[in-house]
């Protein structure tokens, strides 16, 4: 472990709830560059609490880049400067000497502030309830071969199931559109012939709740996929809106 250490200034986001007003506390550090960003807050708030100071409230879990719940937007970007990690695989070495770090919550309607930098995602989970499932018959387990899978097809899908849900898509859009999320949990379905009995009607459900939810519409910058921890392809978008406008097509004949 290195002995030398980084001085820095923060700007960290304060906020008791939803209702409430907000503002940035400034708080001066010495950190270790060796340390990830998630230690130097717990550090932060260790000495808060040594001062009988309230701790900043933030969400983290896993510390791996897996579950995707650490996200915050630093400097303006969501999980920070490094493309392809999560908040909790960024360390201070990525930042200088005398920086100033501003630390917000992934900021959109849907994603209401709990407290702090911690906020709501269950919009997530509810979208997922809506379609996040397959139709299979109970009882002894299938052959692995049964149904076989071209590989290029079977590697697109486990790319689209990838995404952790964490929310950066949504966060790096100006119109706070979850449509890369949706469609990645749309596509890594509709690819394979277990996701076909429900194809259009999992894309019409789960589409409705984001709506309902109050995430925007795709605002087609790419910013989603520049974002994305996991590389998510914008490629799931346009295969999710093909899909819905099939689903609704094959609605309005069954109206007809």
């Amino acid at each position: 472990m290195s002995h030398q250490k980084l001085n820095l200034t923060l700007k960290v986001w304060r906020q008791i709830n939803a209702e409430s007003r907000g503002t940035f506390e400034e708080y001066k550090v010495a950190v270790s560059p060796d340390s990830s960003f998630l230690e130097m807050l717990d550090d932060i708030n260790n000495e808060l609490e040594r001062k009988n100071l309230e701790p900043i409230t933030f969400e983290s879990d896993c510390r791996e880049g897996i579950c995707g719940t650490c996200g915050l937007v630093i400097n303006g970007q969501p999980h920070g400067p490094i493309p392809r990690i999560a908040t909790c695989q960024l360390h201070m070495r990525n930042f200088k000497e005398g920086d100033t770090i501003y630390i917000e919550p992934f900021r959109a309607k849907a994603f209401p502030i709990i407290k702090d930098l911690m906020v709501d995602r269950s919009a997530m989970d509810r979208i997922m309830e809506a379609g996040g499932f397959i139709s299979v018959n109970t009882g002894s387990v299938p052959d692995g071969n049964a149904i076989p899978i071209p590989k290029d097809i079977a590697s697109e899908s486990m790319d689209a199931a990838s995404c952790i849900g964490c929310g950066a898509c949504v966060a790096a859009c100006k119109n706070a559109s979850a449509m890369l999320f949706v469609s990645a949990k749309v596509s890594q379905f509709a690819l394979l012939p277990q996701g076909q009995p429900e194809r259009y009607r999992r894309v019409e459900s789960m589409v409705k709740v984001m709506d309902e939810y109050g995430f925007g519409s795709c605002s087609n910058t790419y910013a989603c996929e520049a974002e994305c921890p996991k590389g998510i392809s914008i490629k799931n978008i346009a295969r999710m809106n093909r899909d819905y406008f099939m689903a609704k097509l094959k609605t309005e004949n069954l109206e007809a």
